[in-house]
């Protein structure tokens, strides 16, 4: 059910067009049981139209093709399995036409009246060789449209037959348009998507021909309303006689048209447009001339189907030689970077752009015109973070990244592949926007009144006068070709890169070797030095156990001989952990920061213990990563805060993060001794103390080992500071599923 709340489009999409349950008064409709052909369902007229008592539970045999039953003939028809039958059928001393198909609520059979039509010059098979001779050596679609609407006009005698070419956005244009009085009203003028709803569009495809001979007609329904053999509305989607929307009906009438007729333009399976012809004047067409109407509109859409593949196929052509020529560069280039530079002007031919950039692990060239190379660079993590294939197109930028919009002068068109599936690096290329003036037939708008108590009532439109629509920030539309050329030479790049990838491979291999051997080699050495320090250790306490043996100096001597060796021993699995890390599997799972961070505090209560600290915990979106070491991350730049700031009572720390355009971004800040950035180069390094041992413990590790852990992540971290006020420690991680995790 339609709410009191659905806006115009929703009303359009959710109309049962193809279940209308009435149709036309022009002609009747019989549904038959297709065991027993015993009548059904019929429309309310058909007593009255046949001149002849038929209803449910009737046979159709009182007529008669050619002196056989109409039952006789439509077994034959079942039983050679063809999709419709017509035919011309008797009944006392008056001629129908009829049409049916056989659907799962019975047999369809559509009669009409059949008339008397005046002689034409020719029959059918000659006006569609005329036609072909017409059509045939035109390369211009708008030529052939107006050779298409000229033939149906002269078949049909409609006032105006227009040609109706649809644009991808589902909007349509007049390519052509013929009318008795030569005033062409509607030509080059633009149609809303709104006017053809999907399941129109549909139904366009399935019947490609619909005839409507009066709009102020009055719908005859059916008897029973719903079919008996399975309770639901008949469906008429190939129905000649089916009864269009009453908004249609009125949009007609609004237009001052009576009759109208539209003939369907299918190319690959596809509604590609219309000749719809329009009459001042109720107009009934036999069936016949709607037949050729019919072909016609096949011919002239397979005509132009031959010749949009043509086209299509120059274009591909054309563009497959400015990738050869590329691909040659590629190949005699030892690195993609080198590669990248030659030959700006076939970079920009190769997708039709104004302009090229790629991004390349953060690094950014360019030619033409294109966004600043900073933007480059953020369009780029933009790109990344958006659920896209490997191409991504669109002629509005701005729409969909409202950033653009600063650039849209030369940058409103963006087509894109990714050449990685590690980094955010891409190829870009940019239209500039173009400026233009949209002709409407009319605002396209359609109103809703009602609401609340009464139900909803949708009307369309009331004037087609022109309206005129200003666009910006748009540029002329990627075509088919241009998108292909672009998706096959991504693939040329994809397997330079993996040429690269191979000799980089067979160096990895001998690092591998060589990371084995240095691993063995601290395993080992760990080892053998852990037993050592602990019988230093143990001999030292038992020397300090030995009651009036040692002086004061003595005992001194033991506890320095202890320290160290506690300290040489935990330098010695700091050490282990590090070299380990560059090895080991991540186990990846969602990650609440904030249960992270709360349990390393508890594993910290005991240096917390007497200090005066104000801890704030802010915000902390949630991440993917390993959970035991990015504990350890915080572990290591939580317990560096609580260590260098204390110094200070109070000590402030916090801890806090969000999420900025797929990244998870994370703070430790506190107020404690801070540290010179003129040596923050060195922060991150193994051994690199930026304070003494005798200020402030520790190995000289943990910052190496978190930066490790962060980039193991396909994160990064940073730090900022100054003496004596404090530091902040930043570092990103993947806010979705793990990044540049290797």
């Amino acid at each position: 059910m339609i709410g009191p709340d659905a806006t115009a489009n929703d009303l359009c999409a959710r109309e049962p067009i193809h279940q209308p349950g009435f149709i036309q008064p022009h002609g009747a409709l019989l549904v038959l049981d297709r065991n027993s052909l015993e009548i059904v369902q019929a429309s309310a007229n058909a007593t009255a139209f046949f001149g002849y008592e038929l209803g449910r539970g009737k046979q159709a045999d009182v007529f008669f093709s050619e002196n056989i039953p109409l039952s006789s003939r439509l077994r034959d028809w079942l039983a050679g399995g063809e999709l419709f039958y017509r035919d011309l059928v008797f009944l006392a001393d008056h001629r129908f036409h009829v049409s049916g198909h056989a659907t799962a609520q019975g047999i369809l059979l559509e009669f009409e009246v059949a008339l008397a039509e005046p002689p034409r010059s020719g029959g059918l098979h000659h006006r569609l060789h005329r036609l072909l001779d017409v059509i045939e050596p035109l390369d211009n679609i708008t030529h052939i449209a107006e050779a298409a609407a000229a033939e149906v006009a002269t078949l049909c005698g409609f006032d105006r037959v227009m040609t109706y070419r649809f644009a991808e956005d589902g909007s349509g244009v007049v390519l052509a348009e013929v009318s008795a009085d030569g005033e062409r009203r509607y030509f080059d003028l633009r149609f809303p998507a709104s006017d053809i709803p999907a399941q129109a569009r549909r139904l366009y495809v399935a019947n490609r021909l619909r005839l409507i001979t009066d709009v102020d007609y009055r719908p005859v329904p059916l008897d029973p309303p719903l079919s008996p053999l399975d309770g639901r509305e008949l469906d008429m989607s190939l129905g000649a006689l089916r009864s269009v929307s009453p908004v249609h009906l009125e949009y007609l009438r609004n237009m001052g048209v009576r009759a109208s007729m539209s003939v369907s333009l299918v190319i690959d399976g596809e509604l590609w447009g219309l000749i719809a012809c329009h009459h001042d004047e109720p107009r009934m067409i036999s069936p016949r001339v709607r037949a050729a109407c019919e072909m016609t509109g096949r011919v002239v859409a397979q005509r132009i189907g031959v010749r949009l593949r043509m086209a299509e196929a120059a274009e591909r052509l054309a563009l497959s030689r400015t990738g050869t020529r590329l691909l040659t560069y590629l190949a005699r280039s030892e690195t993609l970077d080198g590669a990248l530079g030659h030959s700006p002007e076939a970079w920009l031919h190769i997708a039709g752009a104004g302009g090229c950039a790629v991004l390349l692990q953060g690094a950014v060239q360019s030619w033409g015109e294109t966004p600043p190379r900073e933007e480059v660079a953020i369009l780029g993590q933009w790109l990344r973070a958006r659920p896209v294939d490997t191409v991504y197109e669109t002629d509005c930028l701005s729409a969909a990244f409202p950033s653009a919009a600063a650039y849209s002068g030369h940058a409103s068109g963006l087509l894109a592949i990714s050449i990685s599936q590690l980094h955010a690096s891409y190829i870009m290329w940019f239209r500039p926007e173009v400026e233009r003036t949209l002709r409407w037939a009319g605002e396209p708008s359609k109103s809703v009144e009602g609401g609340g108590e009464i139900p909803p009532t949708l009307h369309p439109r009331h004037s087609f006068a022109e309206w005129r629509q200003k666009v910006a920030q748009r540029s002329a539309p990627w075509r088919t070709a241009e998108i292909e050329s672009a998706r096959e030479f991504r693939h040329a790049v994809i397997g330079l890169v993996l040429r690269q990838a191979e000799t980089r491979a067979g160096m990895a291999a001998a690092l591998e070797r060589t990371n084995a051997e240095l691993e063995s080699f601290s395993y080992s050495v760990s080892h053998d030095l852990r037993a050592p320090f602990r019988h230093i250790i143990g001999f030292a306490e038992l020397l300090g156990q030995r009651e009036g043996k040692l002086d004061a100096t003595s005992r001194r001597y033991l506890d320095t001989i202890t320290d160290s060796a506690l300290a040489a021993g935990h330098l010695v699995d700091d050490l282990l952990s590090f070299s380990r890390l560059g090895r080991a599997q991540l186990a990846v799972s969602p990650i609440d920061m904030g249960k992270l961070v709360r349990e390393v505090l508890r594993s910290l209560e005991g240096a917390l213990k007497g200090r005066d600290i104000n801890m704030e915990i802010g915000d902390l979106p949630p991440t993917f990563g390993d959970a035991a070491l990015l504990r350890q991350a915080l572990l290591n730049l939580i317990d560096n805060a609580v260590k260098y700031s204390r110094g200070r009572s109070p000590a402030h720390i916090l801890i806090d993060g969000k999420t900025v355009e797929g990244r998870a971004i994370y703070r430790v800040v506190d107020n404690g001794a801070g540290f010179d950035m003129s040596y923050a180069g060195k922060l991150f390094g193994v051994f690199q103390r930026l304070h003494g041992a005798e200020q402030f413990e520790g190995t000289g590790i943990g910052l190496a080992l978190t930066k490790r852990i962060i980039e193991r992540h396909g994160g990064k971290i940073s730090a900022a500071a100054r003496p004596d006020e404090g530091a902040t420690f930043t570092f990103e991680l993947p806010a979705g599923a793990l990044g540049n995790a290797a």
